[in-house]
C-alpha cells in the first residue's frame, strides 16, 4: 500500500503503479477510521479502480470552541484498516503541506445553503469543508469519490461544488451505518459515556418515529420526532426536500437532526416520504 505526504509523492507513486492516466476512486476521511468508513471503502471497491483514502484532520473546518485539539488521531490504526481493506494508497498530508501559506486568503464558497442548519450553528464550517474537499480532489484527481450520508448537507454542499465547478468527479453517496441500538457511527460516539450513548439513542429514535408518521404530513412527521427527544439539547430538528429546500406536501423528503449530548454533538438524518403510504 502506497503511503504519501505530499501531492507529488502521491502523484508520482500512483503514476509509476497504476500508470499516467490513472483517475483513482477516493474516500476522504478525517481518520479515527471505523465500521462506517470500511462500508464506504466498500462502496468504492466496486468500480475497477485504484482505491485512495486520505487521512486528514482539516483545521478549517473546526470553530473556535470546537474539538480540534481533542479530535481522536489514530493513524497507525487506521493505516492497518485501510491494508486490510484493499487500499491501494493513503494520502495523508500534514496541515503545512496543505496549507503551506497558514490559512488560505481565498476559500470556497458555499453559498446561502452553508448558512443554515449546521451552517447556522458553525459559521465558517462548510467554507472549510468544500475547501479542503477541492485541494483534495486537485491532489488525487478521483474519478469519483465518496461520502457517507450521515453528513448529509455536507455531501449535498459538495455535490454541487463538484457540478458547478466542474471538477469531472462523481459524487457518490453512501447510507448511514447504524450501531446495533440504532446510533449512527460517528469518530465522536468515542467522547460519549456510557450514560451519555443511551441519551444518544434518542436521535435516532426520533428520526424513525417521524419517518413512519411521513403519510400524515410534514406536522405530524415534525411532532412524532420531537416526543422522542427528551434528555438531548436540541440543536434543530427540521424536515427538508432532498436538495435541503422547502419540504414538499408530497414526495422525497429529508429529517435532519443535531443535538448536544454531554459535551458531545451529534448529527444524524433518514430519507422519508411525506404524503404517501
Amino acid at each position: 500500500m502506497i503511503v504519501a505526504h505530499t501531492p507529488a509523492d502521491f502523484a508520482a507513486a500512483l503514476r509509476a503503479e497504476y500508470g499516467p492516466e490513472a483517475r483513482p476512486a477516493l474516500v476522504p476521511t478525517m481518520g479515527a477510521l471505523h465500521r462506517g468508513h470500511r462500508e464506504l471503502m466498500k462502496w468504492a471497491r466496486r468500480r475497477d479502480r485504484p482505491l485512495v483514502v486520505s487521512i486528514f484532520v482539516n483545521p478549517l473546518q473546526f470553530g473556535p470552541h470546537e474539538d480540534l485539539d481533542r479530535y481522536p488521531r489514530s493513524l497507525e490504526a487506521d493505516l492497518a484498516l485501510c491494508e486490510a481493506e484493499g487500499v491501494a494508497a493513503v494520502y495523508n498530508p500534514d496541515v503545512d503541506t496543505m496549507y503551506p501559506n497558514g490559512t488560505p486568503r481565498v476559500l470556497v464558497d458555499p453559498g446561502p445553503l452553508g448558512t443554515v442548519l449546521e451552517g447556522r450553528s458553525r459559521p465558517g464550517h462548510f467554507a472549510g469543508v468544500l475547501t479542503v474537499v477541492a485541494k483534495l480532489f486537485h491532489a488525487v484527481r478521483p474519478a469519483a469519490a465518496y461520502f457517507g450520508e450521515k453528513d448529509y448537507q455536507q455531501l449535498v454542499l459538495i455535490t454541487a461544488m463538484a457540478r458547478d465547478l466542474d471538477f469531472g468527479t462523481d459524487i457518490v453517496p453512501c447510507p448511514t451505518v447504524r450501531e446495533q441500538d440504532g446510533l449512527a457511527l460517528s469518530s465522536r460516539n468515542q467522547y460519549l459515556s456510557t450514560v451519555d450513548r443511551k441519551r444518544a439513542q434518542e436521535l435516532s429514535r426520533a428520526l424513525f418515529a417521524g419517518a413512519a408518521q411521513g403519510y400524515r404530513g410534514a406536522d405530524a412527521v415534525l411532532a412524532a420526532a420531537r416526543e422522542q427527544l427528551s434528555e438531548v439539547d436540541v440543536d434543530y430538528l427540521e424536515l427538508t426536500d432532498p436538495d435541503l429546500g422547502p419540504v414538499p406536501e408530497r414526495g422525497a423528503a429529508r429529517l435532519l437532526v443535531a443535538a448536544r449530548v454531554g459535551s458531545t454533538r451529534l448529527i444524524d438524518n433518514v430519507p422519508i416520504a411525506v404524503g404517501e403510504e
